[in-house]
């Protein structure tokens, strides 16, 4: 018997995945003042601005890692085993990064050995960022019905942004009820690297309790238990026919990667590329200091920050409510179109030297368009779009590549805005023009299509 329920809480328990991908990478965001502190009063070595800048993106070192590696360890191991050892990871990053002195240093005294150990630490919560933004999507994907799958893999979205607005409202409070400004240095960051052990662990628990998915297991020679898992989720009239199309698109274990041709791992790639090229990460990252640079100060930054994270939500929202029905296409196009529009007035104002209002209208167009199109519609695609013999393989590179371009974007934002602001938005507008006329010309449209279908569509 179909049990849509039982879909629903395997989803549930997996973009939990998502919710950690957000509360690591925006951790720092908060841990990072009271973390230079600490390591400048060391005396063994100078803690420079670039050693803190390393400090403070170290942990997408391991993104990139843990997006190469995704690949390998979902197509040996599993699906439901690499976001397993993603849990342990975050588990154990947050567990160091509270207390990098364990068992080799003394407490509280920072020194250059201690800067490392602290960054491997980050690291490793990288590499489990990185398995989980290609895992996630692509177990979800597995085990949703086609006319389901867009809205639930754009829940993961939902939980990346969800994800930073917890860490936050975190950072918040550990920073607002510790007892002196002292503290910060001492224990503040450690009280906001250790938060998310918490959530670590109900992932790493939950995890028992959801199955392996169908395409896997067939892949790995058990359909029995494939049909079982397509039964609770399917019916099992559909069970039956669902099994057979994936046997029949699974002649063996693994196949060549350019097996379908060049094209749909260079597509893969791209969309990878041009979701970071159009400068979201640089938006979310920098949001106070851009908003700084506009003539807002202290909190009234902080609650402009605030308008954005909300605003991301309600799209994304709009992104799982219209993605199986507009489709795919549709929404990248329009979502590029409104980033354009967003990210040129932006260069326009800063030409003018126009801030205030109308600036902050503009960021709110820009990440709406970005929130409810290629936010979570990226993510879609690319698990989807790969057929099941390539899939693993075929995330893990476009996976990789995105993460390279985040680094690449994020880190040159800085230099490139002391260049030109007005240029560097026009820059991001650019790339949102080419991102629509790609999507237009090269990307197929994937709605309502089975996994199964991928296979007969690229060859």
């Amino acid at each position: 018997m179909k049990n849509t329920l039982y879909l629903y809480g395997i989803t549930a328990v997996t973009v939990i995945g998502g919710l950690l991908f957000g509360y690591d990478t925006a951790v720092i965001s908060g841990a990072e003042q009271g973390l230079e502190a600490f390591f400048r009063s060391a005396t063994d070595f100078e803690y420079t601005k670039a050693l803190h800048g390393i400090t403070a993106s170290s942990a997408l070192i391991g993104c990139v890692l843990g997006g190469i590696i995704s690949g390998v360890l979902a197509s040996r191991f599993g699906r439901r085993n690499s976001l397993r050892l993603a849990a342990l990871l975050f588990f154990l990053s947050a567990l160091g990064s509270y207390n990098p002195e364990f068992l080799f240093f003394e407490y509280g005294k920072p020194s250059a050995e201690l800067l490392i150990a602290f960054n491997l630490y980050r690291i490793l919560g990288g590499v489990g960022v990185g398995l989980a933004s290609a895992v996630c999507p692509m177990y979800i994907a597995e085990v949703a019905p086609a006319h389901m799958r867009g809205r639930l893999v754009s829940c993961n979205q939902f939980a990346i942004i969800f994800g930073m607005l917890v860490v936050y409202f975190v950072n918040y409070l550990i920073r607002n009820h510790l007892p002196a400004a002292e503290a910060m240095v001492t224990i503040g960051w450690r009280h906001m690297f250790v938060s998310e052990a918490f959530p670590a662990a109900l992932f790493g628990l939950l995890l028992f309790f959801v199955p392996k998915t169908p395409r896997y297991l067939v892949l790995i020679g058990h359909p029995d238990e494939a049909l079982n898992v397509l039964e609770r989720i399917n019916g099992k009239s559909q069970a039956v026919a669902i099994l057979e199309d994936i046997k029949a698109t699974v002649k063996e274990k693994s196949e060549k990667l350019l097996t379908y041709g060049v094209g749909v791992i260079v597509i893969g790639i791209l969309l990878s590329v041009f979701q970071q090229a159009v400068g979201i990460n640089v938006v979310l990252y920098y949001a106070p200091r851009i908003f700084e640079t506009m003539g807002a100060t202290g909190d009234v930054s902080m609650i402009q920050t605030v308008v954005m994270g909300i605003v991301n939500i309600i799209f994304t929202v709009v992104a799982i409510l219209t993605v199986d029905k507009l489709g795919r296409k549709p929404l990248l196009i329009i979502g590029s179109i409104g980033m354009m529009t967003g990210m040129a007035a932006l260069s326009v104002l800063s030409f003018m030297d126009v801030i205030g209002f109308a600036a902050l209208i503009f960021i709110i167009i820009y990440t709406a368009s970005f929130m409810m199109s290629w936010g979570p519609i990226c993510w879609v695609l690319i698990s989807e779009i790969f057929p099941n013999t390539i899939r693993g393989k075929a995330v893990a590179i476009a996976v990789a590549a995105q993460w390279i371009a985040n680094f690449l974007v994020s880190s040159t934002f800085p230099s490139l805005s002391g260049w030109s602001v007005g240029g560097t938005y026009l820059i991001y507008a650019t790339f949102a023009l080419l991102s629509a006329l790609f999507v237009w010309k090269f990307v197929p449209e994937t709605k309502g299509k089975t996994l199964e279908d991928m296979s007969r569509l690229w060859k």
